[in-house]
This record gives C-alpha cells, structure tokens and sequence, in this order.
C-alpha cells in the first residue's frame, strides 16, 4: 500500500471516528462542524458528565450514611500527604496536607491546593441560601473567590470554587474543609433550637 492510500485510509477513519463523536454529543455543546469544534464540545460534555456522575456518587453516599439526630459533619478523610509540609499561608508545619475531605450525610467538601489557589469541591443536597452562606464561610478566613462554578441535577449541585489564599489566611486544607462542613449545619443546628 503506498503511502498515500494509507493517509487517505487513515483520514476516512478519522472522519468516521468524528461523525460518531458528534452523533453522540448533543448539539448545543458543538458550535461548528469542524474537527476543533467536534473535539472541545465532545471534551465538555464528557467534564459535564464526569460531574454528573461524582454528584450522583455523592447522593448514593449521602443515603447509604444514617441521618444522626446531633450534627456530626467532623468525620475528616484526609489524602495526599504533603511534601514540603507547608501550610496554606506558606509556613512550614509537618501535619499539613495538600489535600483532605469532610464528608456527612448532608454534603461531602474536598479541597485541594493548586499552586496559591484551593480548589475546592462541594456536593450536597440543594439547600436555599447555602451558596452565601460558603461565600461568607471563605471570605471570612481570608479566602477570595476566583471563580464558581454551579451544577445541579434534581435536588443534588455540585460547588466548584477556585479561591485564592489571602495574606491573613490562618487554616489548613483540612481545617478549611472542616470550616466549610460546619456551614450546612447552620440551619440544621438553628431549626433544632426552637
């Protein structure tokens, strides 16, 4: 086979492999009918997909976990020990993590350092006025949101925060995790009061 045949064979494929991908991505995500714009909307609806999915995984945890009658949100699962053992604010400290989770049958929080930004993951049951009430939760510890991102399916949203580590910032990933836990008790703590 000569070497045209095989990059004509080799394109056909190609074209083929595009149509399929594009037959199974829905056509809001696909803005143009060129190979780029196949791939981007054929990318963002799979990171869409993988967001579902993680909600979903959420959900299925959050009913698998008995509701306890006191609030119990400090069950902390921490992962990735740190290398050099710094700490949010940048001094050393050899307990610190770069990554740790809180999780509870009302949401799971995970929050991992990304360079002088966290990047942190909330997935809960959807819950009104809960957004101000992580917005207020991480301003107050110094904290200044990058950038948010919010999805939902039924009466489950996923939380996606980039935020920066501002200079006063005192708290650990895991402390930070724990701080923002704390935030879906609020109502559930005042609720029991009265």
């Amino acid at each position: 086979m000569s070497h045209i045949a095989v990059e004509r064979n080799r394109r056909r494929q190609m074209n083929e492999h595009l149509k399929v991908l594009r037959s199974l991505t829905p056509c809001f995500y696909i803005k143009r009918a060129d190979q780029a714009s196949i791939i981007g909307g054929v990318i963002d609806f799979i990171k869409e997909l993988h967001q579902v999915l993680q909600a979903l995984e959420s959900k299925k945890r959050r009913k698998s976990i008995s509701p306890s009658p006191s609030p119990k949100p400090l069950q902390l699962t921490s992962s990735i020990q740190q290398p050099d053992h710094t700490l949010l604010y940048g001094q050393e400290n050899v307990n610190d993590l770069t990554a740790a989770c809180c999780n509870s049958s009302v949401a799971d929080v995970e929050a991992k350092i990304s360079g002088s930004n966290v990047i942190l993951k909330i997935i809960s049951k959807r819950i009104p006025g809960q957004i101000v009430r992580i917005i207020h939760v991480l301003e107050s510890f110094s904290f200044q949101v990058l950038n948010l991102n919010i999805s939902s399916m039924e009466d489950t949203v996923l939380y996606s925060f980039v935020v920066q580590i501002g200079l006063e910032c005192q708290l650990s990933v895991e402390e930070l995790a724990v701080e923002v836990q704390k935030s879906f008790f609020h109502d559930q703590v005042y609720t029991n009061q009265m």
